[in-house]
């Protein structure tokens, strides 16, 4: 298959493409300012599109023959997310929804998270709803994106795709990396109120989008997640351990919020890239846990690493 990938040149884009390129499919990998990583940039089967989805002039090129697009681009590290994320999470989606089926590709798939739904729990699972009522910028962008994606391709030959994954883990992953420098210099903390995450491993989410690339079944919203769902400061005690730290030290919520605004204020003035934002700590602070029936019937009924436990093997 002849597969468009945004943000390539992105952490997860990066990691979904070298997965894919053992498939044997043909990947047309789109970039904008970045440049791909020098082993993808020299892959067979590899072709290169540097395109803007601002401008929908430069996506005719990489939509024209592409039977599937993964849409993995997007912008996290920056202050102020209100002021940008209805632009790159809404209407670069609108905009290259648009592009696919005057294209006529025939799969369009975006990767989302739980989030959208709101919080959620192990007793009030996500479900796969689009009637979430989420606190933050992020979710809430992503969540009307994915309604904008769902009613333009009613009725089209376009096939509709939301994978809605928990939080990616496995070496290469930014966030881990930065956990690990963090914890290895005592500087890592964690709020004290207990936040439920679901986790899923690198190897398990590239086998989930694999999965829904070439289903000729899949549509629709998938939650992704591994088999036992756990309190994010639970999870960074076991890594800490496993790792040789100590685990990290507990503030209250308000001490990170307050990191987070001198962070974005820094940002603002310097023009500089924020590793924290406040919407970034309300969605951190949100729990979330998947009901992945549908993904185990679908895509993948078994997983590599159905839990931490196993995937500390990953880190």
């Amino acid at each position: 298959m002849n597969i468009l990938i945004t943000g390539a040149a992105g952490n997860v884009g990066a990691i979904l493409a070298r997965h894919l390129l053992g498939r044997s499919h043909v990947l047309r990998l789109m970039i904008h300012r970045r440049g791909l990583p020098a082993d993808l940039a020299a892959s067979p089967n590899v072709a290169v599109y540097r395109a803007d989805l601002e401008n929908p002039t430069t996506l005719t090129g990489p939509c024209q023959g592409a039977d599937c697009i993964v849409h993995c681009a997007g912008v996290l590290f920056a202050p102020r997310p209100e002021r940008f994320l209805p632009k790159t999470n809404v209407d670069f989606v609108r905009t290259l929804v648009a592009a696919a089926l005057a294209a006529g590709v025939r799969k369009f798939i975006l990767i989302s998270f739980p989030h959208v739904e709101g919080e959620s729990s192990p007793n009030e699972r996500a479900v796969g709803r689009l009637d979430g009522r989420p606190r933050s910028v992020h979710a809430r962008t992503r969540l009307e994106a994915e309604r904008r994606l769902f009613e333009a391709c009613r009725g089209q030959d376009l096939v509709a795709v939301s994978l809605r994954s928990g939080m990616i883990y496995g070496r290469g992953i930014l966030m881990v990396e930065a956990a690990r420098w963090l914890l290895r210099h005592r500087l890592l903390g964690v709020w004290r109120r207990p936040t439920w995450i679901h986790l899923l491993s690198v190897p398990d989410f590239a086998g989930c989008v694999a999965a829904a690339i070439e289903s000729e079944h899949a549509a629709g919203i998938y939650n992704l997640g591994d088999d036992h769902p756990i309190i994010l400061q639970e999870c960074l005690d076991t890594v800490a351990g496993h790792w040789g730290f100590h685990r990290p030290w507990r503030a209250p919520a308000w001490a990170f919020y307050l990191a987070a605004a001198c962070c974005e204020a820094f940002a603002t003035v310097f023009r500089t890239a924020s590793p924290l934002t406040r919407d970034f700590m309300t969605i951190g602070m949100a729990s979330y846990v998947s009901d992945t029936s549908r993904m185990k019937r679908d895509l993948l009924p078994h997983l590599a690493y159905p839990s931490l436990t196993e995937g500390l093997a990953l880190l």
